[in-house]
């Protein structure tokens, strides 16, 4: 198998400004993103960032870098323009890394990229866990996943689905340990020749009203393949707590 990982890096968070280059026990976010990236099967990295500060690091590490617009709305659109910029083929796989997971297991890059490549009848693939408890189930930051016999998306929605129905009549309302219930871990793997038709479409009335650009994709009728996580996927950084969080936890390992 032979696969690309892309490790999209903006400077402008909204949230959290300069994320990437934001130290964690001593080293900036992004480096730590490209180190767990490495242990991966991947033949290649490419950081895609449309800020000179982000490539200078990346010079730094040695890191191939990809400039890219600063118009782009999403990851996607610019993990695309990498694609056309280095000229991939229709049939390279992609593996889109978020810059804010310093902590992805890259047993997990590897096995989104092997899904994809096993089912050609799919354009994207992607990962889910099991949802555990019921504010999980009801919140919705934490998107949804429903897929069919053949692990094929049916639907993505921050909705609590599937709804069950018996376990919810009443006043008592209670979350099943046996609850088929799928977080969505929003790691995917693309065929660059899906990527190109997606940035072609417009954004259609369900991927807007839901604020998930997964839905443009299966609109038009691309299959999503999913599975279960190989291995717990920590949670990213998207806010100041979540850096002093995991600074913490890293110093605390290395002490």
């Amino acid at each position: 198998m032979s696969f690309i990982v892309v490790i999209p890096a903006r400077y402008d968070s909204v949230r959290l400004p300069g994320k990437p280059l934001l130290p964690i026990a001593g080293k900036p976010m992004l480096q730590r993103v490209w180190e767990q990236a490495t242990q991966s099967s991947a033949s290649r990295i490419v950081i895609a960032t449309d800020d000179q500060r982000i490539q200078a690091l990346a010079n730094r590490l040695g890191v191939e870098v990809c400039m890219t617009r600063k118009d782009h709305v999403s990851g996607t659109d610019r993990l695309q323009e990498v694609a056309m910029q280095l000229g991939f083929p229709d049939d390279q796989i992609l593996v889109n890394v978020q810059g804010d997971e310093p902590l992805i297991p890259p047993q997990v890059i590897d096995q989104v990229a092997a899904n994809l490549e096993s089912h050609p009848a799919a354009g994207v693939s992607t990962l889910s866990e099991p949802i555990e408890t019921l504010e999980d189930f009801l919140n919705p930051n934490v998107v949804k996943v429903v897929g069919n016999h053949c692990n094929f998306a049916l639907l993505f929605t921050r909705a609590p689905v599937p709804w069950p129905r018996d376990d919810f009549i009443g006043v008592n309302k209670r979350f099943s340990d046996s609850s088929p219930a799928m977080r969505h871990i929003g790691l995917y793997a693309y065929r660059v020749g899906t990527l190109n038709q997606f940035v072609a479409w417009p954004r259609c009335e369900i991927e807007c009203a839901e604020s998930l650009e997964q839905l443009r994709f299966m609109y038009h009728g691309i299959n999503i393949h999913i599975d279960t996580a190989s291995h717990e996927v920590p949670p990213g950084v998207d806010t100041e707590d979540d850096l002093r969080r995991l600074d913490e936890v890293l110093k605390n390992e290395h002490n």
